[in-house]
């Protein structure tokens, strides 16, 4: 007894029908079919189905038959899938997290320094708010993220990156953009766009500035993401204090000045859970510095 006599009595049962069973499901001549199941049943020692005018009916032989036909089928794909699957075993995944916007500077980096590794893992990318890859840190959905020195997290460690400054972002037109650089006291009087709950680290950085300068502002409008700000800036004529970054992303009718005096700067990190045992991420924890010094290279 042979698999495919299994395959072609499973058609026959399944269509119910030899002629179709032949011409629609196993391309072959049902003279050549009619063989095959007459091989089968000899091989059985019993009839396995009855030609009628209309077709075929399976005896009582042929019924218990084809349950257990079926199960061997399966069997044998179940097996050549676990073959297959030994043969090629399953990548580890490796997934990396970005501050929103961040991607731009330092993924090409960090792909590079896991190039040689690439093709024995998966690159897995998040990007999403600050404390949502802190969040996924901490689960051990990602690896290693770019992102704010998120704080209540005492199992993530964080490597300093780099300190990025705050800029003044304003419409282009506006009577401050024909400065070179804005002081905070000419902000005052302006409609103030500020960032909302979706960056908790930045909120506090620029609040705490402002309360610095000895300026009391109401923000008009709070933003979720950088295009609802540049949004929420260009249509209400507002200002409001990025972080540099935020100067590769801005649309034409928006445009940024640096702020006088003592800058405000938020810092940027790399963060990653302390118990994380990955040899990707000791790979690039390694290669740090290298990542690091590259990435700022290019952006100055």
């Amino acid at each position: 007894m042979e698999l495919r006599h299994l395959r072609y009595f499973v058609a026959v049962a399944d269509s119910g029908s030899l002629t179709v069973a032949a011409q629609r499901i196993l391309h072959t001549s049902q003279p050549s079919l009619s063989r095959q199941i007459r091989d089968l049943e000899g091989e059985v020692g019993t009839p396995l189905l009855t030609r009628r005018a209309r077709g075929i009916e399976l005896t009582p032989a042929g019924r218990a038959f084809l349950d257990h036909a079926r199960s061997l089928l399966s069997q044998v794909e179940t097996a050549g899938e676990a073959a297959r699957r030994a043969a090629r075993p399953a990548k580890p995944c490796f997934t990396m997290g970005f501050l929103t916007g961040h991607e731009l500077t330092w993924m090409p980096e960090a792909l590079r320094i896991l190039r040689d590794e690439l093709p024995n893992i998966d690159v897995m990318i998040s990007s999403q708010y600050s404390p949502l890859l802190a969040e996924g840190l901490s689960k051990g959905k990602i690896d290693a993220a770019f992102l704010r020195r998120e704080p209540g997290v005492p199992d993530l460690a964080f490597r300093f990156v780099v300190k990025e400054p705050l800029m003044v972002i304003l419409p282009s037109d506006h009577r401050l953009a024909g400065l070179k650089a804005i002081s905070p006291r000419d902000l005052a009087a302006e409609t103030f766009v500020t960032v909302s709950a979706t960056a908790p680290v930045l909120r506090v950085v620029i609040d705490n500035y402002l309360k610095r300068a000895g300026i009391k502002i109401t923000p008009a409008h709070e933003a979720d993401h950088l295009a609802m700000g540049m949004s929420l800036i260009a249509s209400t004529r507002g200002v409001g204090l990025l972080p540099a970054y935020a100067q590769n992303f801005l649309p034409s009718s928006v445009t940024s000045r640096p702020l006088k005096g003592d800058t405000p700067t938020i810092d940027l990190v790399l963060g990653y859970k302390k118990s994380n045992q990955s040899p990707i991420l000791k790979l690039l924890l390694s290669r740090f510095d290298e990542l690091v010094a590259r990435a700022s290279n290019k952006t100055r």
